[in-house]
C-alpha cells in the first residue's frame, strides 16, 4: 500500500487551494494514508487549515524560523528528511511546487513525474506534452518514491470536512546558507486569484490597449472573477506578465472562461482546455478560439462587452 506526502503551498498564514487537489490525486491511488507537510516559521492556522482537507490522516507541522519564505534549497532538505517511509511525495505544479519539488526529488535521487493528471497504478500515470498536444503515459521506477508535481486543473479539490491529527515535527537538518530571502515583490488585487477563481475573464490583442483593458476589469467585477490575457496581450504591455494564462503561463480550469478579443493560439489553448465552459467573442469568425469555444460571439468586443455588463447589471 502507498503512503503519500503532500507539500504544502501556503501564503500569508493561509492554504493554497492547490493542496486540496494534490489530496485529490493521492486519493486516486488508493493509499493507506496521506500526510501533508506544514513548514513555517508560524504553522499552527495552516496546519489546522490542512487538517480539516477531506481525506488527509495526518498534518506534520514544521516551525523553522528559515521557514519564513519558501525557498526550495532551504525547505527541500526538511522534506526530504519528511518523506522517509514515504511511497510518493506530491506537490503542486504550481511557481512553488515547480521550484520546489525538483530539488526534493534530487535529494532523494528519484526521477520527477511533473504535470501528472491522471493516476493509472501505483507508479504509473499520465502527464501532457507537446503543449497538451498529446497525452503520455509514464512509469515511475521502482526502488525510489514517486516524486510528483500535480497538474491543479486535472483535480477537483477535496472537501474540508476531515479532521486529522495535527502532529509537531522536529528536524535534525542541516539547511544551506548559500540562499536566503532577500524581496517579495507581488501584484495586489480584490478579485480572485487567477489559478483559483471559478470565473475568469481574460483579454487579448483585439483589445487594442492598456487603457481599453478597463473594459475587461470593468466586466471581471462584475461577474466577481480573476482577470487573465494571451500572451500577446502581455507581449504588448497591455497587463502584467502574472496575469498570461496558457502554455507559457498559467494553466487554469475555471467553471466558466470568458476570451475577449483572443484569437486561440495553441498556447492559450492548452492553458485553458480543462474549464467548464468556454465563451469566445472575437470580430473574426475564423478565429482559432471558436473551435473550442463552448458559446461564440462574432461581432465588436466594445459593443458586445458593454451590452453583455449591462444585461447583468
Amino acid at each position: 500500500m502507498s503512503k503519500v506526502l503532500i507539500v504544502a503551498e501556503h501564503l500569508d498564514g493561509k492554504l493554497n487551494p492547490s493542496v486540496g487537489k494534490c489530496v485529490s490525486a493521492a486519493l486516486a491511488l488508493k493509499p493507506e494514508s496521506i500526510a501533508v507537510a506544514v513548514l513555517s516559521d508560524a504553522p499552527d492556522a495552516i496546519a489546522a487549515e490542512a487538517a480539516r482537507l477531506t481525506g488527509v490522516d495526518v498534518v506534520l507541522r514544521v516551525a523553522h524560523s528559515a521557514n519564513g519564505h519558501a525557498i526550495a534549497q532551504v525547505l527541500a532538505p526538511q522534506i526530504a528528511a519528511l518523506a522517509q517511509g514515504y511511497s510518493h511525495v506530491f506537490g503542486p505544479s504550481t511557481t512553488f511546487g515547480k521550484d520546489v519539488m525538483p530539488c526534493v526529488a534530487a535529494l532523494l535521487g528519484a526521477p520527477q513525474v511533473s504535470d501528472l493528471m491522471t493516476v493509472e497504478g501505483e507508479r504509473r500515470f499520465t502527464r501532457p506534452i507537446y503543449a497538451g498536444n498529446a497525452i503520455i503515459t509514464v512509469e515511475a521506477p521502482d526502488g525510489v518514491p514517486v516524486v510528483a508535481t500535480i497538474r491543479i486543473a486535472s483535480w477537483p479539490a477535496v472537501g474540508c470536512e476531515g479532521s486529522a491529527r495535527i502532529e509537531a515535527v522536529t528536524l535534525d537538518v542541516a539547511l544551506p546558507g548559500h540562499s536566503r530571502f532577500v524581496e517579495l515583490k507581488q501584484g495586489s488585487s480584490d478579485r480572485p486569484d487567477l489559478q483559483s477563481a471559478n470565473r475568469v475573464v481574460s483579454g487579448g490583442r483585439g483589445v487594442g490597449s492598456a487603457d481599453n483593458f478597463a473594459i475587461i476589469f470593468s466586466l471581471a467585477d462584475k461577474l466577481k472573477a480573476g482577470v487573465g490575457a494571451s500572451r500577446a496581450a502581455v507581449d504588448a504591455g497591455y497587463v502584467p506578465n502574472d496575469m498570461q494564462v496558457g502554455q507559457t503561463g498559467k494553466i487554469i480550469a475555471p467553471d466558466l472562461y470568458l476570451a475577449i478579443g483572443i484569437s486561440g493560439a495553441i498556447q492559450h489553448l492548452t492553458g485553458i482546455k480543462d474549464a467548464g465552459t468556454i465563451v469566445a467573442i472575437n470580430k473574426d469568425a475564423e478565429a482559432p478560439i471558436f473551435e473550442i469555444a463552448d458559446i461564440g460571439l462574432v461581432g465588436d468586443l466594445f459593443k458586445i462587452v458593454p451590452e453583455l455588463e449591462q444585461a447583468l447589471a
